[in-house]
């Protein structure tokens, strides 16, 4: 049953672009958030919710319980920023040198939005809404950390569905982006430190200078990806990080610290990477008379939207914008989302909605990335409406 939120949240518009504004201005980075759960909180005073904070993090989990029996449904709100010094020249652009360039002050509101829009109609609710506020997604894993502290029990039982918006500011403005099973990939990172002896740039020959070496291993990472992965299961393995300890340009490094990103969409891809990769890279090192350390640090798992609960999410989405402003995406995306956690737990769905400025479209994690927040009536209405229909379908 379609629930109809689209004047409601429309009469939101300004509150919602306001709240929006103030939290990019005061954005903040990684798992301690206090000015950022200190202006939701007061957003979502006197909604009579039952609200409940992390302790490891500055999370806010709200459970809204409606006037029908039901059962409970997630949404989720990611509220951290990046470490980037804002270059937008917005009028409420952050000065602190961080900044909200992957959205996320949109999704705080677009989720406050939904949480109004529900709560009016609280004893028409047939079940329960959890609302959860999540710091720490741009890699510190705090929808792990909340899933530890009990977010997906908060009202009593597990939900049966979890829904969640990322607006992108590269595709245009209002239009709703997913797809069924895969739709981001998993992220790890392998650490390497390689080590020679350092020397004289004079008379390397006396020497074991580990920076040819460097330059191998991070061939034989290009060559890993083309040749001992299947084409049809797609990964990306990138150098990221490389630094020796040489502070002068006539000493030879004696280590040479590497990093290699890793995303792949299947968990056997995966696996292969950490299995074969580092034995690889040691051996190429002891060829040249270096040793190599290595260190695989999982990130985020595969986000799968749920095929069953996606076609659902299509339908709806098809009915309140109109099929020709749903896209179904072809391939996943190679980014990655740790609302990829919940999505282990829960079956549910991850949506893109295109917030890209009249300007055009412009990068996600970049300085100069902006976001229409015209779109937040339409966050807080697909979001309200996603939720409601779950619920009626019991």
């Amino acid at each position: 049953m379609r629930a109809q939120f689209e004047a409601a949240a429309e009469e939101l518009r300004d509150d919602l672009v306001a709240v929006r504004r103030e939290l990019h201005e005061a954005v903040e980075v990684g798992l301690d958030l206090p000015q950022t759960q200190t202006i939701l909180l007061r957003e979502l005073d006197g909604l009579g919710l039952e609200i409940s904070r992390g302790k490891s993090l500055s999370s806010i989990t709200a459970v809204l319980r409606g006037g029908r029996p039901g059962p409970v449904v997630l949404l989720r709100g990611d509220m951290d920023g990046l470490p980037i010094a804002e270059a937008t020249g917005l009028p409420f652009a952050s000065t602190s040198g961080a900044m909200h360039a992957c959205g996320h002050d949109l999704h705080m509101a677009g989720v406050l939005g939904a949480a109004r829009l529900l709560a009016d109609r609280r004893e028409e609710l047939p079940g329960t809404v959890v609302f959860m506020f999540q710091p720490g997604e741009e890699g510190q894993a705090g929808g792990r950390l909340m899933i530890d502290e009990g977010v997906l029990d908060a009202a009593g039982e597990r939900p049966v569905a979890a829904y969640a918006l990322h607006v992108d500011s590269a595709t245009p403005r209002g239009r709703l982006v997913t797809r069924e099973g895969t739709m981001m990939a998993s992220a790890s990172a392998l650490r390497m430190t390689l080590r020679g002896t350092g020397g004289h740039a004079a008379f390397p020959q006396l020497a074991i200078d580990p920076v040819p070496v460097a330059a191998q291993l991070i061939l034989a990472v290009q060559a890993f990806a083309a040749r001992r992965l299947p084409a049809t299961d797609q990964a990306v393995l990138s150098i990221t990080r490389l630094r020796s300890d040489s502070e002068a340009g006539n000493v030879l490094s004696a280590t040479v610290d590497i990093e290699a990103n890793i995303r792949t969409l299947s968990t056997a891809t995966l696996d292969t990477v950490r299995e074969h990769l580092p034995a690889l890279l040691a051996g190429i090192a002891e060829a040249n008379g270096c040793t190599l350390d290595t260190e695989f640090i999982a990130s985020y798992p595969v986000t799968y939207n749920d095929p069953t609960e996606t076609r659902e999410v299509l339908a709806a989405l098809d009915e309140l914008v109109g099929a020709e402003r749903v896209t179904r995406l072809e391939a996943p995306s190679m980014a990655s989302e740790d609302f990829s956690y919940v999505l282990q737990e829960v079956p549910g769905t991850l949506v893109f909605v295109g917030a890209a400025p009249d300007s055009g479209p412009l990068p996600l994690h970049s300085e100069h990335a902006l976001f229409d927040d015209a779109v937040l009536p339409l966050q807080a209405t697909v979001l309200a409406e996603l939720a409601w229909r779950r619920l009626e379908r019991g």
